[in-house]
């Protein structure tokens, strides 16, 4: 009977290990294969160029190669929604840029939730966009844009990468916060909208910084303001459009990496640290200022406050606007 209950207690001992020590097992031994690095946009872009240069590094550091997965289409959504419903076992991660904030209100009817079925390991950075006028354009600071645009309600135009897009919704918000009234022109892609606007076409456009900086270099467009609440370190002679008469206005692309929901608590801290790691590198933080990238690592809870705040602003600025989805 003695040697029944020790047997006994051995067994329940192992199920019990079996049962509450998988995770932990799962953990230590993770990554136990390649990992999937989702980029729901095409390639070449701003994500992309980001994911490849930080998952380089990252695969260094897991001893595990990380592989670039495009999944473009549908404003980010297919790629976002494929991540969110992946094994939440650190296997698959994705790069999501502030649209997986804005789409929350814009795309009622996605088939996730951002902070229900993704899960924050960090920020990687922040880039601002530029408002740049066409140089036939009599306006050479954001003063004198304003004031320009005030005197002419209704009759100047911007140019925009489609409905909902980032160089659509930073304009929306300076004009809330301006009082001025731009007809909206709306492209497929912000690419096109900045040929036009170069072109002289259309009188202006809020666009990043790495898409508009070329055609500012080579004088077909004029920067006048950049869109976040402090100067950018690449061009800190460009003031911002909240010290050029709009004071509140604040507007940053952030880039970061999640992964699905329910991922194992040392899963994610192990990845925070591959991604800390990652932005550490002179060369990668060299490499992504050149693309008008600030870099930024931060804690998971850092970051998910960060994409909490922004689907409740854009929530109210989408509603207040009326802004509804091609």
């Amino acid at each position: 009977m003695v040697q029944f209950f020790r047997n006994s207690r051995f067994g329940t001992l192992c199920a019990v290990t079996v049962l509450f020590g998988a995770p932990s097992y799962a953990a230590e031994s993770y990554p136990g294969k390649p990992i999937r690095f989702i980029v729901p946009f095409a390639p070449g872009g701003t994500t992309d160029i980001i994911a490849r240069l930080i998952g380089a590094r990252m695969s260094e550091d897991l001893g595990q190669q990380v592989i670039i997965d495009n999944r473009g289409g549908a404003g980010s959504m297919i790629g976002t929604e494929l991540a969110a419903k992946s094994p939440p076992d650190g296997h698959t991660i994705v790069l999501s840029n502030i649209g997986l904030a804005i789409n929350e209100t814009l795309y009622p009817k996605r088939a996730y939730e951002a902070m229900r079925d993704l899960a924050p390991i960090s920020l990687v950075g922040i880039t601002p966009n530029v408002f740049v006028v066409h140089p036939s354009m009599p306006t050479r600071s954001m003063r004198e844009f304003l004031a320009f645009a005030k005197a002419r309600p209704g009759q100047l135009t911007y140019a925009s990468g489609g409905i909902g897009s980032s160089s659509h919704l930073s304009f929306e918000l300076l004009q809330s916060l301006s009082g001025i009234k731009v007809n909206h022109v709306p492209y497929k892609g912000a690419g096109p909208a900045l040929i036009d606007v170069a072109a002289g076409n259309v009188d202006c456009q809020l666009n990043s910084m790495p898409a508009v900086m070329g055609h500012v270099t080579n004088r077909r467009l004029r920067a006048l303001a950049v869109s976040t609440a402090k100067r950018s370190k690449a061009v800190p002679d460009l003031p911002t459009i909240a010290e050029s008469g709009v004071p509140g206005y604040d507007y940053a692309t952030w880039y970061g990496v999640l992964v699905p929901a329910q991922t194992p608590q040392p899963i994610v801290t192990r990845l925070n640290t591959a991604v800390q790691k990652a932005l550490s590198v002179s060369d990668v933080r060299e490499k992504l200022g050149q693309q008008g990238v600030e870099t930024e690592a931060t804690t998971p809870e850092a970051f998910g406050r960060i994409v909490q705040a922004d689907i409740q602003k854009w929530r109210r600025i989408i509603t207040s606007a009326k802004i509804k989805a091609e």
